[in-house]
């Protein structure tokens, strides 16, 4: 059972983009028994990830306004 417990952690890991390194140390922190710093690590991870979405929102508003433009300069 606990096998099928890590196989889903490392799925669920690799779903959200953890590379096998961060992995490793995910797992070194649980086994470990430190879950403020495992939190830590997460939650860092998740404030990557986040302002990755930020980033691409962004680069989408750039082009929002161009295309809104360029419509407006056609009269689209």
């Amino acid at each position: 059972m606990d096998l099928s417990i890590n196989e889903n952690l490392i799925q669920n890991l690799r779903d959200a983009d953890c590379s096998d390194k961060f992995i490793e140390e995910f797992f070194n922190m649980k086994n470990s028994g430190n879950t403020k710093q495992l939190l830590q690590l997460l939650y860092k991870h998740k404030s990557g990830l986040l302002e990755n979405l930020h980033n691409s929102q962004r680069k989408i508003d750039c082009l929002d306004y161009l295309i809104f433009h360029i419509n407006q300069i056609t009269g689209q």
